[in-house]
């Protein structure tokens, strides 16, 4: 009777002893997994489609309007402005207001205009004139 319950309890060990190393060996897994899938980028809906080389289209170039659309700005300095623009500075319409900071601007293809960042005091202003000085916008 005594063999019998050692038996029993080294039955009892070795059963424990199996289900405590798979309920480990599960977390380790779950956690593995866990881990995989955080580790890998996200794609965008966007990116899969062009990812498909069956779908996959060439590049679409850009129409003449979304080009035209394009503006450049480079900066310029105040006592680099074209004659006209300083013209009209001096004159009775921007008393008072200084060119604090000035850029050429390009858009496509219309006519390209200096672009004025003007101050008077605490007042802030933006003025669009073309080289003679007239406004533009």
């Amino acid at each position: 009777m005594i063999a019998q319950e050692s038996n029993n309890k080294m039955l009892k060990t070795k059963i424990m002893k199996k289900l405590i190393i798979s309920a480990v060996a599960l977390t380790l897994i779950s956690f593995a997994s866990v881990q995989a899938q955080t580790a890998q980028p996200e794609t965008t809906q966007k990116e899969a489609v062009t990812q498909d080389p069956t779908t996959q289209e060439p590049p679409v170039k850009p129409s003449k309007e979304e080009k035209a659309g394009k503006e450049e700005k480079v900066a310029v300095k105040p006592e680099d402005l074209p004659e006209g623009i300083k013209k009209t500075i001096k004159g009775e319409e921007f008393s008072g207001w200084t060119v604090n900071k000035a850029f050429l601007v390009k858009e496509g293809d219309k006519p390209e205009y200096y672009e004025l960042q003007v101050g008077n005091g605490k007042e802030n202003a933006r003025v669009k004139l073309d080289k003679n000085g007239k406004n533009v916008g």
